[in-house]
């Protein structure tokens, strides 16, 4: 079974299982690199930190998270992830919900110009 890459500006995630009723997500953060801030609108999401340090925006609260930790995220909450170590961030993400594409995600602020 081949998992499916994709590149961001921020680095890339793969996508290690795809199914009716979730996703799973391996999504790595480049040193110094951050996440668009968003949203969506159909699903909640699970992020379980491998390895470095994650600065996690979650409405108007920021939390850091270390490997062995996570966050959960509600559907409809803001949020963001950024990596201000000097190695990569990697970490799991669960998705739940009735849709899973990447057209749910709102983006309300990108450092990389995207919509």
């Amino acid at each position: 079974m081949s998992m499916e890459t994709d590149t961001r500006p921020w680095g890339y995630y793969t996508v290690l299982n795809d199914e009716k009723d979730h996703k799973v997500k391996k999504i790595v953060v480049s040193p110094q690199g951050r996440l668009s801030l968003q949203r969506h609108q159909k699903r909640s999401e699970h992020w379980y930190v491998i390895q470095g340090e994650a600065i996690i925006t979650l409405n108007e609260n920021k939390i850091t998270k270390l490997p062995g930790e996570y966050v959960d995220i509600p559907c409809g909450t803001i949020h963001r992830v950024e990596n201000r170590g000097d190695k990569d961030l990697v970490f799991i993400e669960i998705q739940t919900g009735s849709y899973f594409g990447e057209d749910d995600i709102e983006r309300l602020e990108d450092d990389y110009g995207r919509k």
